[in-house]
């Protein structure tokens, strides 16, 4: 580099120095008045829940809001997420369950959701992320309830009815699958593993490029990631922070059928989040058998004002062509016109959950 160029350079640098040391200290001074709070509120004995989704969530959407750039208004939550998450293990340690083994992208949901400074809890199952958090062994999980491709996950919607947990937050995820494998080649190979899903939403892939591999489905994608380097015969299909996880190379990456393939994650704890001003309320009902039920179901919504963004019908197993729906709608569920539309399909629904309301993403 020549001289007049780091003559000019130079003074930038000592400037770009000099403002990282003045933000060192206010995280430092935000890190003190972490801790204040909840020595305050353990004088007070309110030691409630460490996690406040509408109150990170209102910290977020104010500083896009005031932010005037360049600095780039999707990297505002990213950063904050982990301010948020340094300074809340200050007050309180948090634990968050997911399906495991390492390198999921239920991990990486949670991460980018919750921020790194917490204790990572991975679990064999959904079932076992859900009840890890109903016996305080964790204090928040997080598990997918739709993909974009092969749409809902149907074990979490039958979790989600079946458990007293509440649906704290959500976060979508773009899904980019690789394929990896020990040697990162597929000499050798006979066999590719991954999570049912991901093998769907592979398939057109896999058909064209290796048809003759046997498919192997595993419990989660990190799972068969595991398996993999464990088997040299064996490729596994997932995310790219698996690969490092387990020491494996990646093949191919992006074999995912969809470019735009996305899931949605839901984080459930076992609390209900106050409003932040732009909330989310998800529920299942159940109508009578009788005709016209569904439509009188969604008419509340529309008498209220309130705007639905998922409607969806489960089998609700009991032989008689009866449906659970789980329905989204915008707003929280202390907002007038929501708790309206909820109080009127209480009164004719044959079966009514309010799963939570939370801050949407």
């Amino acid at each position: 580099m020549d001289n007049s160029l780091q003559a000019k350079l130079r003074p930038l640098r000592e400037l770009i120095d000099t403002i990282d040391a003045q933000i060192l200290e206010l995280l430092c001074q935000r890190a003190r008045a972490a801790q204040d709070v909840g020595e305050v509120k353990h004088a007070a004995n309110a030691d409630g829940p460490v996690l406040r989704p509408e109150r990170e969530a209102d910290i977020i959407r104010r500083l896009q809001q005031l932010n005037r750039g360049p600095f780039p208004r999707d990297a505002i939550a990213s950063v904050w997420t982990e301010i948020i998450s340094a300074c809340r293990g200050l007050e309180r340690g948090m634990t968050v369950a997911f399906l495991g083994p390492r390198g999921s992208f239920s991990e990486q949901a949670a991460y980018e959701h919750f921020g790194r400074s917490v204790q990572p809890l991975p679990c064999p199952s959904f079932d076992e992320v859900f009840r890890a958090v109903e016996a305080g062994q964790a204090d928040v999980g997080m598990v997918p309830v739709e993909n974009s491709t092969e749409g809902a996950v149907n074990r979490t919607l039958d979790l989600l009815l079946n458990t007293p947990t509440k649906i704290l937050g959500e976060r979508s995820l773009d899904i980019r699958h690789c394929l990896m494998t020990q040697s990162g080649t597929m000499e050798g190979i006979t066999a590719v593993a991954a999570h049912p899903q991901a093998l769907a939403q592979c398939q057109g892939w896999l058909n064209r490029n290796y048809p003759g591999l046997e498919r192997i489905a595993e419990s989660s994608n990190s799972e068969a990631a595991r398996v993999a380097s464990e088997n040299p015969t064996i490729a596994a299909i997932a995310g790219e922070t698996a690969a490092p996880a387990w020491n494996l190379q990646i093949v191919s990456a992006g074999i995912q059928d969809d470019p735009n393939n996305r899931t949605r994650f839901l984080a459930i704890g076992d609390f209900q989040p106050l409003p932040s001003g732009k909330d989310k309320t998800s529920l299942i009902m159940a109508v009578p058998n009788r005709a016209g039920a569904v439509y009188d179901m969604l008419a509340p919504m529309a008498a209220n004002g309130v705007s639905m963004t998922r409607f969806e019908s489960r089998p609700a197993r009991t032989g008689q062509w009866e449906y659970y729906f789980y329905i989204d709608v915008q707003g929280h569920r202390d907002d007038p016109q929501v708790a309206r539309a909820l109080a009127d399909l209480q009164s004719q629904a044959a079966f009514l959950k309010i799963l939570g309301s939370y801050p949407a993403q």
